[in-house]
C-alpha cells in the first residue's frame, strides 16, 4: 500500500536490527535500522572495527536478524579499523563477479530455445535479466521467476543447467546492497586511504559514515572531523584546526560519477530516506555522511533528548543538508562524431537552505564547548567566530553550487 522507501512506507517494514545495546540516545543506531528496513534482505555490510561494530556484533549477541517468513536478513562482517573499505570493495567485487557467471548461465538457457526450460521459463528469466541491477525491478521480478524455476529444476530428469540455477548460485537472483559502514576515526582518519581508493574505483558501493565527531568508541579523542573550538582528548584547549569536509572533498574530487549526501536523520526524515533510496539506486560509488549525536559530545539536556541538539545543529547551519547528483547520473549530450558529453556540473540540491538557528545557542547545548567557555572564554569567543565564518563560507559555497547546478 505504502512505497517502502517513505518515511511512512519505510515504517511498515519489519526492522532487520534489533536490541543493539547501543548508549541511550545513540545517533548511529536509527540509520543502520532504517537501511534494513529498505534494503535489508539483500544487505551486505562491511563493518569497520568502532562503535557500531561493537554494538553490531559483540559475541555472543547479535543485532542482526530475519525475516521470519523468507527466512533472509542482512549478511554482516567486521574488519579493522584501517582496511574496512579495501574489505568492502573486495567483497563487492567478489558478489560482482558471481552474480555476472551467474547471469552468462542463465543467457545460456535464454539463447538456446531448443535446450532446457519451459517458454514460460525462458520469459521470467529474459525478464530478470533486463532488470537484474535494478534492485526494487529486480526482487519483483525474482518474485515471479522463483516458483517457475524451483518447479522444472526440481522436476524427475531436470537439466543439469536448471539445477544450477536453482541450487548452487541461487542467492545470486537478488540484487545485493553492498554497505561500507564506520564512523568517522575510520573514514576521516585510519581508513580514508582505503576509503580514497573505493571513492575512485567506480563500483557500486555504498559507504555510510556515522559522524560523531571524534573517536566515541576509545573514550572521546579528536579526530579530523572534530570541529573548531571543542574540547576532546589531544586537543584539551579546544581543537584549533577546522573540521575536514569529507563530503564537500569526495564532490570536488569524484564528482563526475560519485553520489555524495549530508544527512541528518533528527532534522529531516525525509531527506535521508531520499538520500539512502537515491545511493542505493546510483550505478556506482555513493558516500552518505550522517550526523550521530554520541554521549561523548555531552548533550546538556541529556541524550533522551538528542533529537532536539541534532535539529539545533541543522538550523544553526553546523550541520548542513544536501545530496549531490553526479554527472554520470544527468542528462548527456552527444557530438556530431558520436562522442558523448557529460554535464559540466553534477546537480547538488541543498535541503537546508534557509539558517534559522543560532551558532551561540546550538554550542551552549553541548559540553565539548562550554568546557572551553568557561575555562578560557576569550579563545573559545575566536574559535567560535573562526567556526561561524566557516559556516557561512560553507553555506555560500553550496548555494552556488546549487544555483549553478539548476
Amino acid at each position: 500500500l505504502f512505497d517502502k522507501n517513505t518515511v511512512r512506507g519505510s515504517q511498515f517494514q519489519l526492522p532487520l536490527m534489533e536490541f543493539s545495546g547501543a548508549c541511550e540516545g545513540c545517533g548511529e543506531t536509527p540509520y543502520v535500522k532504517l537501511l534494513t528496513q529498505m534494503f535489508g534482505e539483500r544487505m551486505v555490510v562491511a563493518n569497520a572495527t568502532g562503535c557500531s561494530s561493537i554494538w553490531g556484533g559483540s559475541a555472543p549477541a547479535n543485532p542482526y536478524t530475519v525475516n521470519p517468513i523468507t527466512g533472509r536478513g542482512p549478511a554482516w562482517a567486521n574488519s579493522l579499523f584501517e582496511d574496512n573499505a579495501q574489505f568492502g570493495l573486495g567483497i563487492a567485487m567478489g558478489l560482482k563477479q558471481r552474480r555476472a557467471a551467474y547471469a552468462n548461465a542463465v543467457r545460456s538457457i535464454v539463447n538456446n530455445p531448443e535446450g532446457p526450460g519451459s517458454p514460460l521459463l525462458r520469459n521470467a528469466l529474459e525478464e530478470w535479466l533486463q532488470v537484474m541491477d535494478n534492485g526494487l525491478l529486480c526482487s519483483q521480478a525474482v518474485k515471479n521467476l522463483t516458483p517457475i524455476l524451483e518447479a522444472e529444476a526440481t522436476a524427475p530428469g531436470a537439466a543439469g543447467a536448471l539445477q544450477y540455477l536453482h541450487t548452487m548460485s541461487k542467492d545470486m537472483l537478488e540484487k545485493p546492497s553492498t554497505w561500507i559502514i564506520g564512523g568517522d576515526g575510520w573514514a576521516y582518519d585510519i581508513g580514508f586511504g582505503g576509503l580514497d581508493h573505493v571513492l575512485a574505483s567506480g563500483e557500486d558501493v555504498n559507504i555510510l559514515v556515522l559522524d560523531t565527531e571524534m573517536y566515541s568508541n576509545t573514550g572521546g579523542q579528536r579526530s579530523k572531523s572534530t570541529p573548531l573550538g571543542a574540547v576532546v582528548k589531544f586537543a584539551a584547549g579546544g581543537k584549533n584546526r577546522s573540521k575536514k569536509d569529507l563530503a564537500m572533498l569526495a564532490m570536488e574530487t569524484y564528482g563526475q560519477d560519485v553520489y555524495v549526501a549530508s544527512v541528518c536523520l533528527e532534522a529531516n526524515y525525509g531527506q535521508v530516506m531520499k538520500a539512502f533510496a537515491e545511493a542505493e539506486a546510483h550505478k556506482g560509488v555513493s558516500l552518505l555522511v550522517a550526523y550521530a549525536p554520541c554521549v561523548m559530545q555531552g548533550i546538556s539536556e541529556g541524550m533522551g533528548c538528542s533529537m532536539n541538539d541534532a535539529r539545533a545543529a541543522v538550523d544553526a547551519g553546523y550541520w548542513p543538508l544536501y545530496r549531490y547528483t553526479p554527472m554520470t547520473d544527468l542528462p548527456s549530450t552527444t557530438d556530431e562524431e558520436g562522442f558523448v558529453h557529460l554535464q559540466q556540473h553534477g546537480k547538488l540540491t541543498l535541503d537546508s537552505k534557509k539558517l534559522k538557528g543560532n551558532l551561540e545557542d546550538f554550542l551552549k547545548k553541548e559540553n565539548r564547548f562550554n568546557i572551553l567557555t568557561r575555562k578560557n572564554a576569550q579563545v573559545a569567543g575566536e574559535l567560535h567566530h573562526h567556526l561561524q565564518d566557516d559556516i557561512d563560507t560553507r553555506q555560500a559555497k553550496l548555494k552556488k553550487m546549487a544555483d549553478d547546478s539548476k
